[in-house]
């Protein structure tokens, strides 16, 4: 039985380096880093915390995108952080798809997002109200502004959309899973259309206590724009980032009926697990390559077939080289000609939404013959020795790309896109 066919439609970027397609693809090609001190951070709470650097966006506000005022203030009430970048980068990408779905069955749309950590902020800050104040302190609110599927099921009901609603939780590979899930939903015919991505807010005290504590994060002494330097061997951890991009993934037949345009096609993906350790990768790169040659197989392309992958390039020493070996096994001679990139190295590490943040960089590179660079890159490292594009935009035809997301719990996830035609 031959596959449905899906496509992308719609790109709703919530990132630190520009909310929105325009401004998010500037900063990619120019490659600007959205680093910076964290704006909270002289505050009593931050002065224990010895990382204060991160990929934070600075200029959100749900008022510039919502208007009506009732609500905006059940939002403000009900939603942690992370929903509120969900439902802004849902209401980006499906105002860019220009889709009506009051001219469509909802019980056929889907609602697929992913986000590693949920509503943390919701959960410390309330926990401290209960041990300060008491049990009546605590917000009536907490439970559904902290749940990982508060995103998921928000968007929904803010769109009336009755078809599936799920969350995905697989740490830093959740938002790359909920996408494979959405690109496996339409094609079994549960869905025309699935709304779907990752989201993540975890520039928290908590939160980076215990990422510095590990030794994940970076701790270089230089200025924060140059601590992301994924595959250079500088590298010594990964900045913490925020945001959210969501897609309408939509069957290509459905789209085309409605004259919709088409960023690219979704030709397949697939999922691993190490089995191996609960933070680092296989020390083969055994799971993750097995995720590409998976994602081969479903999406039915050869591996020479490959210009471009976007990788998961966190920053940190054992993660880029060990997936640089991963990309060495699959591709053998041919990996040297595939341009890799690490949007890390600008946004900083955006956790349940780095695939979804990965897939839109390569959508957007698929559709313009423009590879963004990795930036900070000054050292080549004998352990990454593949071609990473380093500091400079490269004009360049991108006919098929992947995106890789490698998560804690031995998680690997690989989606592939194509440039669309008939």
């Amino acid at each position: 039985m031959q596959k449905r066919r899906i496509v992308i439609t719609g790109i709703g970027p919530v990132t630190p380096i520009g909310i929105g397609n325009t401004i998010f693809w500037g900063s990619l090609k120019a490659g600007k880093s959205g680093v910076s001190k964290i704006k909270a951070s002289d505050s009593p709470e931050w002065q224990a915390i010895d990382v204060r650097i991160a990929g934070e966006i600075k200029d959100f506000s749900l008022e510039k995108y919502f208007t009506d005022q009732k609500l905006l203030k059940s939002m403000n009430k009900d939603m942690d952080k992370v929903t509120q970048f969900a439902v802004t980068a849902a209401k980006l990408a499906i105002e860019d798809s220009l889709i009506d779905f009051s001219k469509f069955n909802t019980e056929r749309v889907a609602t697929f997002v992913g986000t590693g950590i949920g509503g943390i902020q919701t959960t410390c800050n309330d926990q401290i109200a209960l041990y300060i104040h008491g049990q009546k302190k605590v917000g009536v609110r907490s439970i559904i502004r902290l749940m990982p599927n508060a995103p998921s099921g928000y968007i929904g009901i803010l769109w009336g959309l009755k078809g599936r609603s799920k969350n995905d939780s697989t740490a830093c590979a959740s938002g790359l899973d909920s996408m494979l899930d959405a690109l496996n939903w339409i094609r079994l015919n549960k869905a025309d259309i699935v709304i779907t991505g990752g989201a993540e807010a975890t520039i928290h005290p908590l939160s980076m206590a215990s990422f510095s504590n590990m030794g994940a994060l970076s701790k270089r002494d230089c200025p924060p724009e140059m601590a992301s330097c994924p595959f250079s061997k500088e590298r010594d951890g990964f900045v913490m980032g925020e945001g959210s991009v969501i897609f309408v993934f939509e069957e290509l037949e459905h789209a085309k009926k409605r004259g919709a345009k088409i960023y690219a096609e979704v030709i397949g993906g697939a999922g691993t697990c190490d089995a191996s350790h609960i933070t680092a990768p296989h020390e083969t790169g055994d799971g993750a390559a097995r995720a590409i040659l998976e994602t081969l197989k479903d999406s039915e392309i050869k591996p020479e077939d490959v210009d471009y992958i976007h990788a998961h390039g966190t920053s940190t020493p054992l993660n880029d080289a060990r997936e640089s070996i991963a990309i060495n096994r699959v591709f053998g001679e041919h990996a040297k000609k595939i341009a890799i990139t690490s949007s890390k190295s600008m946004t900083g590490h955006l956790i349940g939404a780095a695939g979804p943040t990965g897939t839109a960089v390569c959508a957007l590179t698929i559709q313009n013959g423009i590879v963004t660079p990795t930036i900070n890159y000054q050292t080549p490292d004998p352990e990454c020795n593949l071609d990473y594009v380093p500091n400079k935009a490269r004009e360049q035809k991108v006919t098929i790309g992947l995106i890789s997301s490698l998560g804690f719990g031995g998680h690997n996830t690989v989606l592939a896109l194509k440039k669309y035609s008939e």
